[in-house]
């Protein structure tokens, strides 16, 4: 925990955290207006950048978006649990499930977005994939749940593998890609998933139509197939502020 030169916490982490036990207790519900800038140096005799500051803190993870001219508001979208396990398991892609089935409940998810071609693989991928990298198929998409972009998906599949199959469809059908290597004898046995952050690129920013300060998750995922061929690189960019990440395994 950060604190001062005289070992206390600065004043605008007490006002954050005082502001956000409000939206955690539910005083303060999703889509209330918060105290403005004025109303907190009021409140606790603080400067005007104490106050911005401490504003920025709840922006910053996620809790709160602020309206051009209006003013700071607590974030009405929940963020998403993301069972990174139970989603890759054989049983759901494999009898026609999408992964997402284990994250969504009665959330509405919307691709809005699928662009699909023949292309090189990104210079990450392509140290994946190893030989024959420069011929992939890529598949680039935009998933919207309940009205808000949360994450950037571009998959990577050798061409030698998937060229004139569904999977160069826009619609890959049941049980999405995985279902559809699993007909061709590739279906994946085995995933690793990388995670790291960042703050985001500004194609990116406007694309998940993020909040100022809001960072990024990247996650790659790579699917391989028997004797270790990989048969996918999966590079997602996640809203950090739209997921909880969820891993959940026996000891």
């Amino acid at each position: 925990m950060a604190t001062d030169a005289t070992g206390r916490e600065p004043k605008y982490q007490r006002i954050a955290k005082a502001l956000k036990a409000e939206i955690q207790s539910g005083a303060l519900e999703p889509g209330a207006r918060l105290p403005g800038e004025n109303d907190l140096m009021q409140q606790y005799g603080v400067a005007r950048m104490t106050a911005r500051q401490a504003l920025g803190v709840l922006q910053s993870e996620g809790l709160t978006e602020a309206r051009k001219g209006v003013g700071v508001f607590v974030r009405a979208f929940q963020p998403l649990r993301r069972r990174g396990i139970p989603r890759l398991m054989r049983e759901r892609w494999g009898s026609g499930r999408s992964v997402w089935d284990a994250d969504l409940g009665d959330r509405e998810l919307v691709v809005d977005r699928v662009e699909v071609c023949p292309g090189a693989a990104s210079e990450n991928a392509a140290r994946v994939l190893g030989r024959g990298s420069e011929h992939v198929w890529i598949r680039s998409r935009r998933f919207v749940l309940d009205g808000k972009p949360v994450l950037l998906s571009t998959s990577y599949l050798p061409a030698s593998l998937v060229e004139g199959t569904a999977i160069t469809e826009p619609d890959t059908g049941p049980g999405g890609i995985y279902a559809r290597l699993a007909e061709l004898g590739h279906g994946p046995v085995r995933f690793r998933e990388e995670v790291r952050s960042r703050m985001p690129l500004p194609e990116e920013t406007a694309q998940l139509d993020l909040p100022a300060g809001t960072p990024v998750m990247l996650i790659c995922r790579t699917a391989f197939a028997d004797k270790g061929r990989v048969v996918e690189v999966n590079e997602m960019v996640l809203d950090a502020a739209a997921y909880v990440l969820e891993y959940d395994f026996d000891a």
